[in-house]
Order: structure tokens, then C-alpha cells, then sequence
């Protein structure tokens, strides 16, 4: 359809032919060297599980940005599907250990079938399995990031998928949707494409509604846009439109564009990278952020927050500040110094995340004090601030 969607809200959207969606499209698309592609397992499965005529059809659109000079990292799913076709069973498991035995079923299958379609473009691949423990952890999110750059720089094509086999609840990505993102903030992409079932994103569910129109351009994430997410997900997948959109937010967030488009067209990543409008297209935020700070604010999970009084707000917020303890008026849980915290009014929305100085029972303390009263409150002061403005994320 060749309607405009236009809205003066905090996430304007723009539809097919939009003069600023084509100029965005082309200048981002255009500098992009490094992409992360997701592809979901509604895209990857068939009727019975794995389809190998998808992987190649993938593998073939993968391998014709590599001979660009761009490159790829793959962020995968189907190893539940694959499992699923070789055991012979119909219905997704739902218990947790049956999940976890099918994935292990399964990922050999879905690499072999990755190998194959790549050999055949004589391309070399490699499997990265994570958990969300290994991109938390400082010291090995730097040795995925440096094994994964000492692969690209070899021209060999990285398979990511989570490590279901072993994953627990409080260690899960959520789906890979999040995955993605984190790898994209991990390798410091250019771009993140989510290959799914769909065109991208519409004005109303598409599977529900006859009058619905695809959204080409999305110029910011907000309400409005998020409220458009059906969130249901294939037979297949665990994530629907609700986690891309979530996914999205992170992204651009960090100044990265992100594409949605239809994984079930032939050669979509040729004809998206070719100019032709496909999918939705999400436009990035002003800054980038650096890779230090998007593990802070994206692959740390937060152990607890700080609430700010509006002095410190703004001096956070408009003017680049450290957080003091004077300005600290609250405290919510329990947590260790150099965790990861959110920080925001009391009422308000979370404004930052950031790493912090003392622990919660020393942030107790000293909160609302100014900064000459720290040692006689602890007794020592290793710190002025409470959180450093280089361990400080505006969200």
C-alpha cells in the first residue's frame, strides 16, 4: 500500500515513498561494513522442522555482502526445530529440561546445514554459543568481542545462537531478538537486520486486519509505535513483534539503524541493500554510544536503583554530570559497589544506568550529604561521586 502514516508524537512513523525515509535509508545502508543478521525460526522452519532450502537461500543472500567487503555476523535461531524434526516431535516443548534436550538435538543439525549452504559459496563458518552470563561478564564479553572480530577479519561467516542447552531462566537472553541487539552492541555493528515472517511493521496486526498498512520508516520508538506490537509469535519462535520492536529500542538507542523485513522473501538482504524499500525501517538515535558504555546500559542487568532529586536530574540529564551523593534522596535494594544500578526521580522515568561507587548500605549513609562529609560518615573516601560520568548511560 502506498499510504502515508504520519504522527506528531514522541515516535513518528512514516509509510512507503516518504521522501525522509528514502534518503535515511540510503545514507545508513550505504556506510554500513558491519551487520549482524537475525534470522528467526519462523523464517528457518517448514511443516516438520528445519528447512534446508531457507538456510541456503540465506547463506547465498549472506554470502553476496561478504564479497562487498561488508561483514556478517549471524544471529540464528532453529535449533529447537531441527531438534523437533529429528525426534519426530509435533508440538514445541514446553518443560524446560525437553526444551533444553531438543536444542542439543538440534544444533548440530542446524550448524551442519549452515555449513553446507556456506561451503557451497566456499565460505568458512564458526559457532558462538551464549548465555547472557558471557556478554555480563566484562572479562568475557572482551573475549567473545575478540574472538569474533579475530573471526571476521579471517573471512570466516560467525553462527550465534544462544547456549539453550545449558541456559537457566535468570541467565536467558529472553529470545534472540535480544540477542541480536547485545551482539550488535558487543561488535560495534553498523547495522541490525531482523529477517522474521512478516513485511515489517504495521498500522494494525496484518494477520487481524485487511486495512492495515506497513510502516516504512519509524524515526523514534515510542509509545505510539510500541503500541502497535501484536506480540504474538509462529508455532516456531518465542518472540514476536513486541521483542523486535524491543530489540529496535535498544539499537537505536545506541545510534545504530535497524531494518525489519520479510525473511521469507528470496533474496531480501540483496534487495534491501540493492535500494529497494523493503521492511521497516528504524532510524537511529543522535549519538552513538560507545562499547564500554553499551555494556553498561545494555548487558548489565540492574541490581537495584537510585532515586535523584531534580537538582541532580538535571545536572545528570542536560549537563553531563557525575551523580553526587547530595543528590541521591533514595535507595531501592540491596547491592555490591561496582554493580550496575538505574537511576531516576522518584516518580519518574529511568533516566541512566551506571555502575556505582559504593554499596547500597554506604549509598544509605551518605545520600543527600555533600561530598566533604564522606569520611566522616564511612570513614574513609576512595570517591567524590557516587557514580563517575564515565560509568554514567543516559537511557
Amino acid at each position: 500500500m502506498k499510504q502515508t502514516v504520519e504522527k506528531k508524537t514522541e515516535g513518528s512513523c512514516f509509510g512507503i515513498g516518504h521522501p525522509a525515509n528514502l534518503k535515511a535509508r540510503r545514507e545508513a545502508l550505504g556506510q554500513t561494513r558491519r551487520i549482524v543478521v537475525k534470522v528467526g525460526s519462523a523464517v528457518l522452519a517448514g511443516k516438520k522442522g528445519l528447512d534446508p532450502q531457507a538456510v541456503s537461500g540465506l547463506a547465498g543472500d549472506v554470502a553476496r555482502l561478504m564479497k562487498t567487503g561488508r561483514e556478517v555476523i549471524v544471529v540464528t535461531s532453529g535449533a529447537i526445530a531441527e531438534g523437533m524434526r529429528k525426534m519426530g516431535i509435533e508440538a514445541r516443548p514446553t518443560e524446560i529440561p525437553e526444551k533444553q534436550a531438543v536444542a542439543a538435538v538440534g544444533q548440530a543439525g542446524l550448524m551442519r546445514e549452515y555449513e553446507k549452504a556456506f561451503f557451497a559459496r566456499k565460505i568458512k563458518v564458526a559457532q558462538i554459543l551464549l548465555t547472557r552470563d558471557d556478554l555480563t561478564n566484562r572479562r568475557r564479553y572482551l573475549n567473545a568481542r575478540n574472538t569474533l572480530q579475530t573471526l571476521l577479519s579471517w573471512g570466516v561467516a560467525p553462527i550465534v545462537n544462544e547456549n539453550d542447552t545449558v541456559v537457566v531462566d535468570e541467565l536467558k537472553f529472553g529470545e534472540n531478538d535480544n540477542l541480536s541487539a547485545m551482539v550488535t552492541h558487543l561488535m560495534d555493528a553498523d547495522l541490525l537486520v531482523i529477517l522474521t515472517d512478516t513485511d515489517g511493521l504495521y498500522t494494525k496486526n496484518p494477520r487481524e486486519y485487511a486495512d492495515c498498512s506497513l510502516i516504512s520508516t519509524v524515526a523514534a520508538i515510542g509509545k505510539d509505535v510500541l503500541s502497535l506490537a501484536s506480540g504474538g509469535a509462529g508455532d516456531m519462535g518465542t518472540g514476536g513483534m513486541a521483542s523486535k520492536l524491543a530489540a529496535a529500542r535498544k539499537v537505536t538507542a545506541a545510534g545504530i539503524p535497524v531494518v525489519v523485513a520479510n525473511g521469507k522473501k528470496p533474496a531480501i538482504l540483496k534487495s534491501l541493500f540493492s535500494g529497494k524499500e523493503e521492511g521497516t525501517f528504524f532510524m537511529p538515535g543522535p549519538k552513538k554510544i560507545g562499547g564500554r558504555k553499551c555494556w553498561i546500559a545494555f548487558a548489565l542487568k540492574p541490581s537495584g536503583a537510585l532515586f535523584l532529586d531534580r537538582g541532580a536530574v538535571e545536572a545528570v540529564l542536560r549537563g553531563g554530570k557525575s551523580l553526587l551523593p547530595v543528590g541521591v534522596c533514595g535507595v531501592r535494594g540491596d547491592f555490591g559497589e561496582g554493580s550496575a544500578v538505574e537511576c531516576g526521580s522518584q516518580n519518574g522515568p529511568v533516566i541512566a544506568v551506571g555502575l556505582v561507587n559504593y554499596n547500597s548500605a554506604q549509598i544509605r549513609r551518605i545520600m543527600g550529604r555533600p561530598t566533604r562529609e564522606i569520611v566522616k560518615l564511612l570513614g574513609h573516601k576512595p570517591y567524590d561521586e557516587v557514580i563517575h560520568r564515565d560509568n554514567l548511560v543516559l537511557t
